[in-house]
């Protein structure tokens, strides 16, 4: 079923957001995108799990689960397949960069349709595009899904094509990070790499996943540092994020990549996860 984009603030139909919000003002706050099947949301321990250790990174107190649960049992319908973005911002306080003492956060649940994936993009893979943008180092925010996401947003608008999925995300030194909206994995080998995150980039959950779950893959799952020029060289490259399991790269930039069946593997993977 398709969804009708909608939205609870503090779990209320009602709210709006106020301009003194520091999420709104700032960007000061975290958020989630997971999938919802049959009004369940997917891998809900994880993220809440991640949503709670993110707000924590920047000293906000994450609403309970049983609240959250509450709102998208109020949002989605039973029957229904969907995306949901949770917000939570550090709430309202007055102007400057100095928080309030004592704020109460807001939520934000917003309802939208799942994106429809080409089905190329599973039997053939995806091209990515090397985005100018650069991602700067701030380990105090590396791996926090936090609402400061100009950097994506300007590395998105660099390409139009339809031919090309994401952009390959750097960092000032060429090393390989992630996508706009994925996570990177490369084999080399029996070795699965993902990229080093603890000084820039987002830390998902499906790549948590991969990481904490690959036995059955029979690679050595590392995080180690990865240029964009060893990445070129990999066997076989994957993207991955909580909405569309893991694809296959079968071209960056304008180099062809040697593709296998690494995403499909993945993706059986988190199926039963």
């Amino acid at each position: 079923m398709s969804a009708t984009n909608s939205y609870l603030i503090n779990g209320s139909f009602n709210q709006a957001i106020s301009p003194f919000d520091r999420g709104f003002s700032y960007g000061d706050g975290v958020f989630r995108t997971l999938k919802i099947i049959n009004g369940q949301p997917q891998h809900w321990p994880q993220h809440y799990q991640k949503l709670v250790a993110d707000c924590a990174a920047i000293s906000i107190v994450s609403p309970s689960a049983e609240l959250l649960i509450s709102d998208m049992l109020q949002l989605f319908n039973p029957d229904e397949i969907a995306v949901a973005k949770i917000m939570i911002t550090r709430g309202e306080g007055e102007r400057g960069y100095a928080p309030p003492a004592v704020t109460t956060p807001t939520r934000v649940i917003i309802k939208s349709s799942l994106p429809k994936y080409a089905q190329s993009n599973y039997t053939q893979g995806v091209a990515l595009h090397v985005c100018n943008t650069r991602l700067n180092a701030q380990p105090k925010l590396a791996g926090i899904k936090h609402m400061n996401r100009l950097e994506n947003v300007l590395a998105r608008m660099e390409w139009k094509s339809e031919s090309i999925f994401d952009g390959l995300m750097l960092d000032a030194a060429d090393n390989v990070i992630e996508c706009t909206m994925s996570n990177i994995f490369a084999r080399f080998g029996d070795d699965l790499i993902t990229p080093d995150l603890s000084q820039c980039g987002v830390a998902g959950i499906t790549r948590q996943q991969i990481i904490d779950h690959a036995k059955p893959l029979e690679l050595n799952v590392k995080t180690a540092p990865l240029s964009i020029e060893r990445l070129l060289k990999a066997d076989e490259i994957v993207t991955c994020n909580s909405l569309y399991g893991a694809f296959q790269v079968n071209k960056i930039g304008t180099q062809l990549v040697h593709t296998a069946d690494l995403a499909k593997r993945i993706r059986e993977l988190l199926a039963h996860d």
